[in-house]
């Protein structure tokens, strides 16, 4: 059997099968073993990630209420701001309107004193006149020559009064 040509052919073939089978199934294990190890290293990757991307909801849910929370406050300063202008626009209307009263009723004394004197005026005109052609009836030149002379003699005495 050892000088049969068949049996070195077919011991070469297994010898070759089983050289040939152990390099293929070295390299078939180390490519398995390299993407096993590819896969590993894309799920810790894709577990990084996933921790960093619910850290980033996370911050970002955080931030959401920090923000709603701000908006609430910046309304409610709002709304505190636009009751004290409404309030101090009510008091200042209030005062407004007592300063216009107070005007009003200045401006009425006014007109009122105005009309006292032009009746007082109008009297005193009458009156002068009322006197003066009372004066003209009764009283003729030589009276008032009378009257001129004593008026007269009076003016050294009220100068040196004065």
């Amino acid at each position: 059997m050892l000088q049969d040509p068949k049996f070195w052919v077919a011991a070469s073939f297994v010898i070759f099968v089983l050289l040939v089978g152990k390099m293929a199934w070295s390299r078939a294990t180390a490519m398995l073993d390299g993407r096993g190890e590819r896969i590993r290293f894309e799920l810790d990757e894709a577990r990084r990630l996933r921790a960093e991307a619910e850290a980033m909801l996370a911050s970002a849910t955080a931030e959401r209420e920090a923000a709603i929370a701000e908006a609430a406050a910046m309304i409610a300063r709002a709304q505190a701001e636009a009751q004290r202008l409404a309030t101090a626009a009510g008091v200042e209307a209030e005062a407004a309107a007592r300063r216009r009263e107070r005007m009003a009723m200045d401006r009425i004394a006014a007109a009122e004193a105005s009309a006292v004197n032009e009746v007082r005026h109008a009297a005193a005109e009458i009156a002068t006149a009322a006197v003066r052609e009372v004066i003209i009836a009764r009283h003729d030149a030589a009276a008032d020559a009378s009257l001129i002379d004593a008026a007269v003699l009076s003016l050294p005495t009220a100068f040196r009064a004065a």
